[in-house]
């Protein structure tokens, strides 16, 4: 019986294989090549905005404000650490120019403050005579230390979600921000900013 040599269609089946395997892979894992990977790109992922590390060695987390309807009156809330060995002061400036609203407070050292955080019972930051309508940013200049500040836009919201409405400016007299002293328990900074100059 004569011998069939397949030798030619097997080889060609093989080769064919394995070019249809390299293009499956290399489309399916050639994006790659000429795109970002997402899970790489750093970004804020809750309402507010985290503030780059240029602002100094205070790490400023999560920063909004709450503002009431017509936006002249707003809460600055925020998680600010202090992962240093001595007290720093965070200093602030909402808006741009001479109608900037300034403000200053103390962290101490090892401590981390939740401007609005009803758990730890501090306040957050009052700041009246603003132009902060909510649903827009405004620009907040952060700075702490040596560090050469960061001028970032923070969105205003208001008090209508349900989490957000204990946040939201009351219509009470203000006064200004004490520093903190080291030795208490629970840091309480009461609000308001110095004015401007």
């Amino acid at each position: 019986m004569p011998s069939v040599d397949l030798g030619g269609s097997v080889k060609t089946r093989l080769i064919a294989s394995m070019a249809v395997g390299a293009a499956v892979l290399l489309g399916t894992t050639g994006c790659n090549l000429i795109a970002p990977q997402a899970t790489t790109i750093e970004y804020s992922a809750s309402d507010g905005v985290n503030v780059p590390a240029e602002s100094g060695p205070l790490a400023v987390r999560n920063a909004l404000i709450v503002a009431n309807d017509d936006g002249t009156t707003g809460n600055l809330v925020a998680a600010i650490v202090n992962d240093t060995a001595e007290q720093v002061e965070l200093r602030i400036e909402v808006g741009e120019g001479s109608s900037a609203v300034r403000a200053a407070l103390n962290v101490p050292a090892g401590r981390t403050l939740s401007l609005g955080d009803p758990v730890s019972d501090v306040a957050p930051l009052r700041l009246d005579d603003i132009d902060a309508v909510p649903g827009s940013t405004v620009p907040v200049y952060f700075q702490s230390g040596d560090g050469e500040g960061s001028l970032i836009q923070v969105p205003v919201l208001d008090g209508a979600l349900e989490y957000l409405a204990p946040l939201a400016p009351t219509p009470e007299a203000t006064v200004s921000i004490a520093p903190i002293p080291t030795n208490t328990a629970t840091p309480t900074p009461t609000a308001t900013p110095t004015p401007a100059d």
